[in-house]
């Protein structure tokens, strides 16, 4: 990433710019998509838990997006967020095709971990 564009990146989206292109870097971010067409993204975060993103709603599972972002408002979004959404710009993300069922699945088992 050149340095004026990292520089943009990092004023715009403060901190959580340099942590996101490491989710890139590391290849972190995958499409789930069912044949129906529905998706979601997962995010292996530095943690090494897996987080779902929804783009289309600009949402994350992760603890971050819930403090500093719905809570307290101190950021537009998390690492993992931003990390889907550049992987899209530069075509880096992996793919993975799973059923309906596989994909309900994945939906509902960050509902339970919440609730």
């Amino acid at each position: 990433v050149p340095d004026d564009l990292l520089l943009g990146l990092k004023f715009i989206f403060g901190p959580c710019a340099v942590p996101a292109l490491d989710l890139v870097d590391q290849r972190s971010v995958t499409r789930v998509v069912a044949p129906s067409g529905r998706s979601a993204y997962q995010v292996l975060g530095s943690s090494g838990k897996l987080y779902t993103c929804y783009s289309s709603c600009h949402f994350c599972t992760c603890p971050a997006f819930g403090f500093t972002v719905l809570q307290k408002s101190e950021s537009l979004l998390c690492k993992h967020i931003l990390a889907v959404y550049l992987s899209q710009a530069i075509g880096a993300c992996q793919e993975l095709t799973v059923s309906e069922e596989q994909l309900t699945s994945i939906l509902l088992a960050e509902e339970e971990e919440e609730g």
